[in-house]
């Protein structure tokens, strides 16, 4: 008959001594093993804090949720975007959790943000949400919109028609039926391509203005289905958080079940301009 002592009892007792005796063994860690357990959580410690220095201060992720910024941006981009373009930071510096929001300080190499940049910034009446605009408008300029040609210091945007089909063709199917047309913004050493609607009026003007000295007025691509400066005003220079600079992975969904999620292979590793 059984004594009812599990198994796991019985390896612990020294067959040695009285079984009407038991000896109950603590098994203390060894110095070597407690150093090993140190070890390891230091390590872990320096690996999880260099992942987020790394985000803090070199590159950070973002997910393109909405088609604010088609035909450059797609929604379900993923893309990296450049913390040191303006200058290095102080890690942790621009720290925002919540209510609780810093501004960066910046160690060496501030530079100034230039037109036609894609950048991520803290939402001005709200910092803990990132947004993602091209700047268009620069500090101390004035800035104008007339049916829907942008205006700086008086003179519009030098700009060019763009071929509507090249566009239509790979646009997102939110918008495949919407009445677009294309502009490629010309400027000095580079450009950029943006859309509007021509059966939309909702924003066609928008008064002159002077941008104040650290801010930018910022706009979506897709300017007739973009929240921007024209609705909440203009991005102080301390909320930039960086420069978008690298599509990484691109996945499109559909509403349709039968075509689902769909992996954009020719988009991996785009550079963003």
């Amino acid at each position: 008959m059984e004594s009812g002592v599990n198994s796991e009892e019985n390896d612990f007792q020294d067959p040695a001594e009285d079984v009407s005796s038991p000896v109950i063994e603590t098994h203390k860690p060894t110095r070597s093993k407690r150093k090993a357990f140190l070890k390891e959580g230091l390590a872990l410690f320096i690996i999880f804090f260099l992942v987020l220095t790394f985000r803090s201060v070199i590159f950070e992720p973002f997910k393109i949720p909405t088609g604010s910024m088609i035909p450059t941006l797609k929604i379900g981009d993923f893309i990296l975007v450049n913390k040191f373009a303006y200058g290095v930071k102080l890690p942790f510096s621009d720290l925002t959790i919540g209510s609780f929001n810093l501004d960066p300080i910046y160690l060496f190499g501030e530079k100034k943000v230039k037109r036609g940049d894609i950048i991520v910034f803290k939402y001005p009446k709200d910092p803990s949400i990132n947004y993602i605009k091209r700047v268009v408008g620069l500090p101390g300029e004035t800035i104008e919109i007339k049916k829907k040609v942008v205006y700086i210091n008086g003179e519009p945007l030098k700009v060019k028609a763009e071929d509507s089909k090249i566009y239509m063709k790979s646009m997102d199917e939110k918008f495949r039926d919407n009445n677009f047309e294309f502009y490629k913004v010309l400027l000095k050493k580079r450009s950029f391509t943006y859309q509007i609607d021509k059966d939309n009026f909702f924003k066609v003007n928008y008064a002159k203005r002077k941008i104040p000295k650290g801010h930018y007025f910022v706009m979506g691509d897709n300017r007739d289905f973009s929240y921007d400066s024209r609705y909440w005003g203009v991005v102080p220079h301390k909320n930039v958080k960086g420069k978008a600079f690298l599509v990484w992975l691109s996945i499109s969904s559909s509403n349709n079940p039968e075509v689902g999620m769909n992996i954009r292979t020719d988009r991996i590793g785009e550079l963003i301009h």
